[in-house]
């Protein structure tokens, strides 16, 4: 029996995946850091990025628009138009994939040679290849379930996916490594994971989709509508993808953003930075970066993208009515609630980098890296955030352009920093192009409605940042520096004391400085809500014994 999922129920299961996927994935890089060299990293780090670009090509956006397109004609009672959008898709998906996975085994050499200069990075892009095949399909399938609100179908596949591939990726790397087969080998058995995870994922939306049709067709009999089920639709395929594309190419253009500023760094790298470093030490920073610091710096804005997500749909119906005021308040809240969470878990990932470095990998090199990457996450959930509050304000076209703008900067400043900088000029160029972005989306933002996040409280805000994270740091390096013992045990003490210190002081900050107000948490979500009030009564009652 396959059931529908309530709007919030679907948020929090797609959220949940997407929290489980990220830790898993970095789970994941924690033993091949051990099994790998600089020359390893590096080659896992390559043909990594170039697939997962590859995949929101192939991927980014048609699921959204599928899922848009069918819930329509599900509304509009014509059945038989999504199936016949859905039959579209999958074909679409199987032509993509196939074509993707034949180029990339083709040119995987050029590629690894001439373009990120790490030729013995063409075995494992070959390895992760096939993976394509099915991942298009597998996308086509949890947009169309998406479309009939039947969200744990997609959830349930993407944790499955991870889980597979987890254990077959440190599993055949450890095979490799054990063999002693050489680096080349072992990354390639790292990414060769990604193919058992996409054959586990396709293989749970099979079992999905035969239920759903069973469910179809009891539902129709009762319904007494059987016919329906085998009625055919006149919609062509070339206005199925016509309609697709133009809902789509906005979208993947603007998701594609942070893959493809990690594609860029980790394919030019040593183009870019071959004037800085030398070889061995360019090929150092480039696993650094790739293995521990684009890891790392995922995590920071799960939590704040998962909690803005449950108001989208919410400033969406407001503006298709044009109550403006709501679209306001409501676009007010997300950009605030990004604010208020998003901040102090890249604060708390930036003063303690070296500790969290040093416990989860084999040593502490490249914690500057994850460091500056972890800080610039902030104005990366800001961007991401106000892409969001556009495209809900039915404009996906303007993020898409300001992505666009914001790539072009990227490339520049890039050019122009990593000679000079490093790899710190790469992340400084990353930064840039989400502070670009960012302020380019709420330029358009505030042209339709007045955007009020903080008003007047940014001082105490910047106060409370400013001593929050200095006392976290502090606490982080007095117990790396003074408490003795194994490092592992230092690193674990030192990443905890630091961020019970700089998340109690952000917290407490907020309140006494009254940064964040009664009224701010009563439009928190849930948990939020629930988490804030307690201290929020304790200061209302301290003020209220102050003032008799």
């Amino acid at each position: 029996m396959v059931t529908k999922d309530s709007l919030i129920k679907g948020t929090i299961i797609l959220a949940a995946a997407a929290l489980v996927a990220r830790f898993l994935g970095i789970f994941q890089r924690i033993p091949l850091d051990y099994m790998t060299d600089s020359h390893g990293g590096g080659y896992f780090t390559v043909a990594n990025n170039i697939y997962l670009m590859l995949l929101i090509v192939a991927t980014g956006g048609i699921p959204s628009a599928i899922s848009k397109m069918v819930s329509e004609r599900y509304a509009l009672g014509r059945p038989d138009e999504a199936r016949r959008i859905y039959k579209a898709a999958l074909l679409f998906g199987a032509i993509t994939g196939v074509l993707i996975t034949v180029l990339l085994l083709i040119f995987a050499p050029y590629y690894a040679t001439h373009i990120a200069e790490k030729p013995g990075a063409a075995l494992a892009v070959r390895a992760i290849a096939p993976a394509l095949l099915f991942f298009p399909i597998i996308a086509m399938m949890r947009g169309y379930f998406q479309g009939r609100q039947y969200m744990t179908a997609g959830g349930v596949s993407q944790i499955v996916e991870q889980i597979l591939r987890v254990i077959t990726a440190v599993g055949l790397g450890y095979l490799a490594f054990a063999q002693d087969w050489g680096q080349d080998w072992i990354a390639a058995a790292a990414t060769f994971g990604s193919v058992f995870g996409s054959v586990g994922a396709f293989a749970i939306m099979l079992s999905y989709a035969r239920k759903l049709k069973r469910q179809d067709v009891k539902d129709a009999a009762k319904a007494g509508h059987a016919s329906t089920m085998t009625r055919r639709s006149a919609l062509s395929f070339q206005a199925i993808y016509k309609e697709l594309f133009k809902i789509s190419v906005p979208i993947v253009i603007t998701s594609m953003t942070v893959q493809f500023i990690y594609f860029f760094d980790t394919s030019f790298f040593m183009k870019l930075t071959h004037g800085y470093y030398v070889s061995a030490d360019a090929d150092q920073m480039l696993d650094w970066l790739g293995v521990k610091a684009q890891a790392l710096a995922g995590i920071p804005p799960i939590l704040a993208i998962a909690l803005s997500q449950s108001m989208i749909p919410i400033i969406s119906a407001a503006y298709k009515v044009r109550n403006m005021k709501e679209v306001e308040r409501q676009a007010s809240l997300v950009m605030r609630i990004v604010v208020f969470t998003g901040v102090p878990a890249s604060l708390i990932m930036t003063v303690a980098a070296v500790s969290i470095t040093g416990l989860l990998f084999s040593n502490i090199g490249g914690s500057g890296a994850v460091a500056a990457l972890t800080a610039g996450t902030i104005f990366q959930i800001t961007m991401m955030t106000s892409n969001t509050v556009l495209t809900s304000m039915n404009k996906p076209t303007l993020p898409m352009r300001h992505a666009l703008i914001g790539i072009a900067v990227k490339v520049v400043t890039s050019l122009i920093l990593a000679p000079l900088l490093g790899v710190y000029g790469i992340i400084l160029s990353s930064t840039i192009c989400f502070l670009t972005i960012a302020a380019l989306n709420f330029r358009s933002i505030r042209k339709e409605i007045n955007l009020n996040i903080l008003g007047t409280r940014w001082v105490g805000y910047g106060i409370t940042i400013a001593v929050a994270s200095g006392a976290g740091w502090l606490i982080d390096y007095a117990c790396r520096t003074y408490i003795g013992g194994p490092d592992k045990l230092t690193y674990a003490i030192a990443c905890i004391a630091a961020g019970i210190v700089s998340l109690g002081l952000y917290v407490a900050l907020l309140i006494l400085l009254k940064v964040i107000t009664r009224d701010d948490v009563q439009q928190f979500p849930g948990a939020l809500r629930r988490l804030l009030n307690p201290l929020m009564r304790i200061t209302a009652r301290r003020g209220a014994n102050s003032n008799h």
